[in-house]
């Protein structure tokens, strides 16, 4: 399989990936906004009622999670493409 038709084959299968890292992140920071912070939602930056501090913090820990399910996510992929195809995804 040549380099642009290997990237060209990835390229679909890394979007949905993408989504797919994007609502499991989402999942697993809901829950673990409500171990942390003992509440059921995480603060919006536009919450008047939260504080800076509060805000930040949501804000770093669901980054985390996403960087965090991302890598793994596309890791697996280009794994898995590798194990498909015999060469990885660039």
């Amino acid at each position: 399989m040549s380099r642009s038709v290997g990237r060209a084959a990835y390229k679909p299968v890394g979007v949905l990936m993408g989504l797919a890292a994007g609502t499991v992140a989402g999942v697993i920071f809901r829950q673990v906004w409500k171990l942390a912070a003992g509440d059921g939602e995480a603060p919006s930056a536009t919450d008047e009622d939260r504080g800076w501090g509060e805000i930040l913090a949501a804000a770093a820990l669901q980054g985390a999670i996403f960087a965090v399910v991302r890598a793994a996510v596309d890791r697996g992929g280009a794994v898995g493409v590798r194990r498909l195809t015999g060469r990885w995804p660039d």
